[in-house]
């Protein structure tokens, strides 16, 4: 993202340790204005759902202090850093900004990233080599904080992986991964983790989901993207979507996501929560005590 049928978790408690129905939504954007009228309630939700945490990666710098406020007032985590869709709007001194702002939270436990950050080219109309060349900016300031990393990529895995061969990065997560079982492979080999969510969930995604079940188990982790990438119980096609309807999706969803990556591994719901939570806070190690402390 640029800027409910739920499963019964009623157990569902906060500790990932001691409880296996916890869940992390690593890539939620809860500061999105869809979330204006009602972010308390969609938070309640997630939580009653079983979301122990959610993971807010900022996309500009405009977006810093915001998302890092709502981190703290809802015990959350977040990420700071440029999306390459914003990168066109964004000033050269941003990069600037976004070390500074590394450096002065560099105690902050709920800073658990850089990101959302990456290489889009996919959508048409925007300037490749300046996306670039924020793309390696930013993993140079990932590295110098000694933070891993949350890539956004979309047609844009071979990109992605020649710049970290160039800044060596402790790891992340690939959000909403969407490239190919040789470019997986790529990552996993380097040690990073992948997202998947609710373009999981569409039959039709078969590569998405031939990922899913046969990457090895450590290198998965679920996310929602919320308000983004709708599951497919909530897509609108686009004659619904002119008639008003909205398809906005929720951290509450994340444990009916996860329902899909269960049927497709052959593993019980129990412990697609413990393998995901672990794969989270090992892809992003500050995680670990905020949800022992949730």
């Amino acid at each position: 993202m640029i800027r409910s049928d739920l499963v019964d978790v009623k157990e569902a408690r906060s500790d990932a340790r001691v409880n296996p129905m916890s869940w992390i939504d690593t890539h939620c954007h809860l500061d999105a204005p869809e979330f204006d009228a009602d972010r308390d309630a969609v938070w309640r939700r997630a939580r009653a759902a079983g979301v122990t945490i959610a993971v807010l990666p900022a996309v500009k710098v405009a977006h810093f202090e915001a998302v890092r406020a709502l981190a703290h007032a809802r015990g959350l985590a977040y990420a700071l850093g440029i999306h390459p869709l914003c990168v066109d709007e964004a000033r050269d001194d941003d990069l600037d900004v976004l070390r500074d702002a590394l450096q002065r939270h560099r105690g902050d436990t709920r800073l658990v990233a850089v990101g959302e950050i990456g290489l889009d080219w996919f959508a048409p109309g925007h300037d490749r080599a300046r996306q670039e060349r924020f793309y390696v900016a930013q993993l140079k300031l990932a590295r110098d904080a000694g933070l891993p990393a949350i890539l956004h990529v979309r047609r844009s895995a071979d990109g992605l992986l020649a710049g970290l061969r160039r800044i060596e990065v402790g790891g992340g997560v690939a959000h909403a991964f969407n490239g190919s079982a040789q470019q997986a492979a790529a990552f996993v080999e380097r040690g990073w983790r992948l997202g998947f969510g609710g373009a999981m969930t569409f039959e039709r995604a078969r590569q998405i989901r031939t990922l899913a079940a046969t990457l090895p188990p450590q290198a998965l982790v679920l996310e929602t993207d919320a308000p983004d990438i709708p599951p497919q119980w909530l897509y609108r096609n686009a004659e619904q979507r002119a008639r008003g309807e909205v398809a906005r999706n929720e951290p509450a969803e994340l444990p009916r996501i996860a329902q899909t990556l269960a049927q497709l591994r052959g593993w019980t719901l129990e412990q697609t929560a413990a393998v995901t939570t672990t794969n989270a806070c090992a892809a992003l190690p500050r995680l670990q005590p905020l949800v022992e402390a949730a």
